[in-house]
């Protein structure tokens, strides 16, 4: 069985230790892929539909910042590739939510593994502000390794 793992990284120290630690506890991969995900523009802006009269910005200034948004998140994952030293790897930028992205591009890819750090939110917090990690390990279609940022190698 090919072993295709999906490292997420978000730029982050901690998402390039998450990463590092995840390679090392798993072994070589058949395929890596190196994930982000940026946030998408808001279309209301554009629309109006946010209740202003009008819209705040253009379609064209829309996709120009969705552009800029995107040549980030190739940034994210380009420096995540050289930190930690990887040849050979795919590199995926989604726009969207996180998890939600993260959890369809392992479904498309026959992800067997997703790599994901988590800074240990307590409950209330993750409540209100959300986990990728907590929301894969619910909806993902393979395991998730989930790297806590105390662990040390």
């Amino acid at each position: 069985m090919n072993q295709v793992v999906v490292l997420c990284v978000d730029g982050s120290e901690t998402s390039i230790g998450a990463a590092a630690t995840g390679l090392a506890r798993l072994g070589p991969a058949d395929r890596t892929i190196v994930a982000t995900v940026v946030d998408g523009g808001d279309p209301t802006l554009v629309t109006g539909v946010s209740g202003m009269a009008g819209g705040a910005m253009s379609p064209e200034e829309l996709d120009d910042l969705n552009d800029v948004r995107l040549s980030g998140g190739q940034e994210v994952v380009r420096a995540a590739v050289g930190a930690l030293g990887l040849d050979h790897v795919d590199t995926h930028v989604a726009v969207g939510d996180p998890g939600t992205e993260i959890a369809v591009l392992a479904n498309e890819v026959g992800a067997t593994v997703i790599v994901v750090g988590s800074r240990g939110l307590g409950g209330v917090k993750r409540a209100f502000l959300g986990s990728v990690s907590d929301h894969l390990v619910r909806h993902a279609s393979c395991p998730v390794l989930v790297v806590r940022d105390e662990v040390e190698d």
